[in-house]
């Protein structure tokens, strides 16, 4: 039995450590709003805070984790940053079919978190690991510039 952290709550699970986080997050504990994409760490899809650095949850092993601060989508709007993050998803209605949209918005908000006034390059490079199929890159980038000015 492990203690995990998730989003300022303790949970226990009885898996095995080289189980993916993802996994644990989505089936042990029931948070599915973290999603599976790629399963390969590519599409960014999974992507989780572990102690506030962004993670691909889906090749994360649980034994990673433990100990560690775990922040998921279902939690980010707990810090301002985060908070800002989504108002300012929600209003520039930036997802589309919105699948991969948890995945970019714990990206944003570790830049934020990081940088909070990012340049265009910086939040490029912040997002290059997160797809989006629907291909609302332009409207992801102008959240994240209009989170930076507090939503």
């Amino acid at each position: 039995m492990v203690s995990l952290n998730i989003n300022g709550k303790t949970h226990r699970v009885d898996v095995d450590p080289s189980t993916p986080l993802l996994w644990v997050l989505r089936d042990s504990v029931g948070m599915t709003g973290t999603k599976f994409g790629c399963g390969q760490q590519l599409c960014g899809a999974c992507t989780v805070h572990l102690d506030g650095k962004p993670v691909r949850s889906c090749g994360t092993p649980l034994s990673a984790a433990v100990g560690k601060k775990i922040t998921t989508i279902e939690g980010i709007s707990a810090t301002a940053t985060g908070k800002k993050v989504q108002e300012a998803w929600a209003a520039l209605d930036v997802p589309q079919c919105g699948y991969c949209q948890s995945g970019q918005i714990m990206s944003a908000t570790a830049l934020l978190a990081e940088k909070p006034n990012p340049s265009d390059a910086d939040i490029d490079a912040a997002m290059a690991g997160n797809i989006c199929r629907c291909g609302t890159y332009p409207r992801i980038r102008a959240a994240i510039h209009k989170a930076a000015k507090g939503a």
